[in-house]
C-alpha cells in the first residue's frame, strides 16, 4: 500500500481546492456577463425600440440626426447621435407592416453583395433582408458619412430587434467595409438566422468577433425559427439571457456560431412573447423616444 504524508496529502488538497475554484470561477464566468455589458445591452435595445415608433424626436435621451425608409421595402430606422458617450446610433425597425411579412418570409439565399461589400465567393444572405437593407443601404451610408465627418472620433453603432436585428446585423457589415477607420458595433436582439456560413465569415470579417453582439432572451423562437438544413448559421456571438429576471449573472456568453449549450438547445416557439421582451423593457416602449 502507498502511504502518504501528513503534508503531502494536505498539499494534494490545496490543487484539488484550487482545482474546484478554478472550474467553478470558469463555469461562473462563461454564464455572466458584466455589469456594463448588461447595461449596454439594455440602452440598444431602448434603441431599437424607438425605432418601432412612428416619431421618436430624442432617442433615448440623444439627438435624432433623421429617419430613413424606404416605402416599397417598408424598411425604416433613424440615426442618433449621442454627444456624451460620442457615438453614432443606426437603428432599423423590426416587422410591423405587411410588407415585412413579405420580407420575413422571403427565405431564399443570394449572393451576398452590398454597395462596397467586397463580395467573397459563397457568402449568401436571406434574399428579404438583404433586398430590405440595400433598399436604404446608400442612404445610411450619407448619413453616416457625413456625421463621421463632423465627428470623426464618435463609435458607430448598428443596432435592431427581430427583422430590424438582421438588418443591423447587414448594416454592421456594411458600416465596417465602407468606414474601416471608425469604431463599430452591433447589438441585435433576436435576430433571425441572417445568411450562411460564409455571409456569418464575412460578417466576423469585417465587424470582428469581438464586437458582435447577438441576445437571445430565453425562449425566443425567432433566432432560431429558420432551420439551418437550409443552409443558414447565425454568426458570433450569442449572449443568451437563458432565465428571468434580466440580470447580469442570468447571461451566458455562449460559444462559436451555434452552440448547442445556448438558445439552439430549445427547439423554435415561433413569434412568442419571449420575443417582445428584451432585458425587462418592452418592445415598442414609446417612453424611449422622449
Amino acid at each position: 500500500m502507498v502511504k502518504f504524508s501528513h503534508s503531502s496529502l494536505l498539499f494534494w488538497s490545496h490543487i484539488s481546492l484550487s482545482c474546484a475554484i478554478f472550474v467553478q470561477g470558469s463555469i461562473l464566468q462563461r454564464r455572466s456577463i458584466s455589469q456594463d455589458l448588461f447595461d449596454d445591452f439594455v440602452r440598444f435595445f431602448n434603441f431599437s425600440s424607438g425605432a418601432y415608433q412612428e416619431s421618436c424626436p430624442s432617442p433615448v435621451g440623444t439627438t435624432l440626426v433623421t429617419p430613413f425608409n424606404n416605402n416599397a421595402t417598408s424598411t425604416e430606422g433613424y440615426v442618433a447621435r449621442d454627444d456624451n458617450l460620442k457615438q453614432i446610433i443606426v437603428a432599423f425597425r423590426g416587422s410591423q407592416q405587411a410588407q415585412d411579412a413579405i420580407t420575413d418570409i422571403n427565405i431564399i439565399l443570394l449572393p451576398y453583395i452590398s454597395p462596397n461589400v467586397t463580395y467573397v465567393s459563397g457568402a449568401k444572405a436571406h434574399a428579404g433582408f438583404l433586398i430590405a437593407y440595400n433598399s436604404v443601404a446608400s442612404t445610411v451610408l450619407s448619413i453616416v458619412r457625413s456625421e463621421l465627418a463632423a465627428h470623426p472620433d464618435y463609435e458607430l453603432i448598428s443596432t435592431g430587434h427581430s427583422l430590424g436585428g438582421a438588418l443591423a446585423s447587414l448594416g454592421g457589415a456594411s458600416l465596417a467595409a465602407n468606414f474601416p477607420d471608425a469604431k463599430l458595433r452591433v447589438f441585435t436582439y433576436g435576430q433571425p438566422r441572417t445568411g450562411n456560413s460564409g455571409y456569418a465569415q464575412v460578417v466576423e470579417d469585417l465587424v470582428g468577433t469581438e464586437n458582435l453582439y447577438r441576445a437571445v432572451h430565453t425562449t425566443d423562437g425567432v433566432p432560431t425559427l429558420i432551420p439551418t438544413f437550409l443552409g443558414y448559421q447565425h454568426h458570433v456571438t450569442e449572449y443568451w439571457q437563458f432565465e428571468d429576471p434580466a440580470t447580469p449573472d442570468n447571461v451566458k456568453q455562449c460559444s462559436g456560431r451555434e452552440d448547442p449549450t445556448c438558445s439552439a438547445s430549445i427547439p423554435s416557439q415561433g413569434i412568442n412573447d419571449a420575443h417582445d421582451l428584451y432585458f425587462g423593457q418592452q418592445v415598442g416602449n414609446p417612453e424611449v423616444c422622449g
